[in-house]
């Protein structure tokens, strides 16, 4: 079995060459092979990249893009955009957290769904808009919700 510290070094050995202004690519890289990025991750590109490792988490937690706890099977991203947020986004994230019991930034116990309120998804007028692994859902309403939370549910299970 593969260790992360041994996966986390793979990446870095493909960027041998890297210098300080290809940090994103190589976060990236980090992500799309965990899904997010670890304490682990950031301590290591860090030391790569001979940067302080305040440097590297600073960057990345300005981008949206990046994770830093495993997303679920089923990564919600709710916008919560001027427009979506006056169609009525924070009563679907309300039924979003009473139907999943977590908050923005979690995961689900069981791994099946995490969520994330975005500030803006790049849909206002289609508002309120919600996407589920980049599959987007808008106009939706707390029922239609409740019905896309159970189909995802069910292509789980079987």
């Amino acid at each position: 079995m593969v260790t992360e510290t041994a996966r986390i070094d793979e990446i870095l050995d493909r960027f041998p060459q890297i210098k300080r202004n290809a940090l994103i690519p190589l976060l990236q890289a980090v992500q799309d092979e965990f899904g997010y990025i670890s304490e682990e991750a950031i301590v290591r590109i860090g030391a790569h990249l001979s940067l302080p490792t305040s440097k590297v988490y600073g960057l990345a937690t300005f981008y949206n893009q990046f994770s830093f706890s495993p997303r679920g099977v089923y990564h919600i991203a709710l916008c919560n955009g001027s427009s979506c947020h006056l169609g009525g986004s924070g009563e679907l994230f309300g039924e979003l957290i009473k139907l999943l019991e977590i908050g923005d930034g979690e995961t689900t116990r069981d791994g099946l769904f995490s969520l994330e309120v975005q500030s803006c998804i790049g849909a206002c007028g289609q508002s309120p808009v919600m996407a589920v692994n980049g599959t987007y859902f808008s106009g939706i309403t707390v029922k239609e919700l409740r019905e896309i939370i159970k189909q995802y549910r069910e292509d789980a299970s079987g």
